[in-house]
């Protein structure tokens, strides 16, 4: 069975502007690239799940949301299709919740449907949302310190056994069995 990545976009992989609609404005984490070429070369299939309420709120389309992954895409320069799947949740903090986060339906979907062994699948993100999103699914679930919360930020939101990690390269770094780890 293979092995995943759910990525969370904004905070995780690419600046948090809030509210992007604009692909202008995307700009990579450092890092995330390197990150994302060494899971993939670790055999990892990468999953991007995004909550953009924005939509929800008439503030921007679904249209921009394509808009600013396809510049990301760009911007990281790795083979296409990079993603073997997007969820796009387009879903407000008060509409009932169908895919936002911190809904598992993404994740058991894409288990099901692309055979993924969920011993072997990480949810990546930085807020809590993200995090739940993976513990509701039953995979293992990652903070990083890119966008929401630094590791302060992150202790104080009461989840002590939460692994946090300062960036998704870091995280990525700890998947490769043959890495030489530091004593």
């Amino acid at each position: 069975m293979a092995k995943a990545l759910f990525l969370d976009r904004d905070g995780t992989l690419i600046l948090d502007k809030h509210y992007l609609a604009d692909p202008a404005g995307v700009e990579l984490i450092p890092g995330v690239t390197d990150a994302l070429r060494r899971a993939l070369a670790l055999g990892f299939q990468l999953f991007l799940f995004t909550n953009q309420s924005g939509i929800a709120r008439g503030m921007y389309t679904i249209d921009d949301v394509h808009r600013c992954n396809t510049r990301m895409e760009e911007l990281l320069g790795l083979p296409l299709p990079l993603f073997t799947d997007v969820c796009i949740a387009t879903e407000g903090p008060d509409d009932p919740q169908v895919y936002r986060k911190p809904s598992p339906r993404f994740i058991l979907e894409s288990i099901a449907r692309h055979r993924l062994d969920s011993a072997q699948c990480w949810m990546i993100g930085d807020r809590l949302g993200d995090i739940d999103a993976g513990l509701n699914a039953r995979i293992h679930a990652v903070g990083v310190c890119t966008g929401k919360y630094d590791a302060a930020g992150w202790a104080a939101q009461g989840r002590p056994n939460l692994p946090i990690y300062p960036s998704l390269l870091d995280f990525v770094a700890t998947l490769d069995p043959n890495a030489q780890r530091s004593a």
